[in-house]
């Protein structure tokens, strides 16, 4: 391993560092503390965005305030996929911003009988909506459009989602729940 020495390390023993070499540290923390920033910054406007989950819709995977982290530009790239937990501007007052999972893709047939979730005629096992969460409603048979997708909560007794507003536009869609990060003890991969 090479070592690369500094000009501190230079110096005759015992003898104080000049102030011009004071004033280089500093300058070289402060640019790296500039450059630390407008990279930080970079990623969370173009990349990561922090969020706070409003509402228990999402229960138990997303808890009311928990803060987590959305990826804007995944979707870029990739597909959407069922079970992806998404963020996109509510169909109704594209000013609020809900989430949700994915449940249904364009062209697929949804339908809810007494609480059990088909998708083009299957039944879908469901891990993640707990019993006490479950819902006993119908919702008739409905095939998706395109550049759309079906969304529901992981709460079904509390939850607006597709059932009320219907499916949501593609183009309403900005992020994928990645991670989270508050709090300590849900720090982690969302799945």
């Amino acid at each position: 391993m090479e070592t690369v020495e500094t000009p501190e390390e230079t110096s005759t023993p015992g003898r104080q560092p000049t102030q011009g070499s004071g004033l280089k540290l500093l300058h070289s923390w402060a640019s790296d503390l500039f450059f630390s920033v407008i990279v930080s910054f970079f990623i969370i406007l173009f990349v990561y965005q922090p969020v706070k989950v409003e509402g228990c819709s999402m229960e138990p995977g997303l808890e009311d305030q928990e803060q987590i982290f959305i990826n804007k530009l995944v979707y870029r790239w990739e597909n959407i996929h069922r079970d992806d937990i998404i963020v996109f501007r509510y169909p109704r007052d594209p000013h609020k911003s809900f989430i949700k999972r994915v449940i249904g893709l364009p062209g697929d047939r949804v339908r809810i009988s007494y609480g059990r979730l088909y998708v083009n005629g299957k039944q879908v096992e469901e891990s993640y909506v707990p019993l006490r969460f479950e819902d006993s409603r119908s919702f008739p048979e409905t095939v998706i459009p395109r550049g759309s997708y079906f969304v529901l909560g992981d709460h079904r007794s509390m939850s607006n989602d597709s059932r009320e507003f219907g499916p949501v536009p593609r183009s309403y869609i900005y992020g994928k729940a990645v991670f989270g990060y508050w709090p300590m003890e849900k720090v982690g991969v969302i799945r």
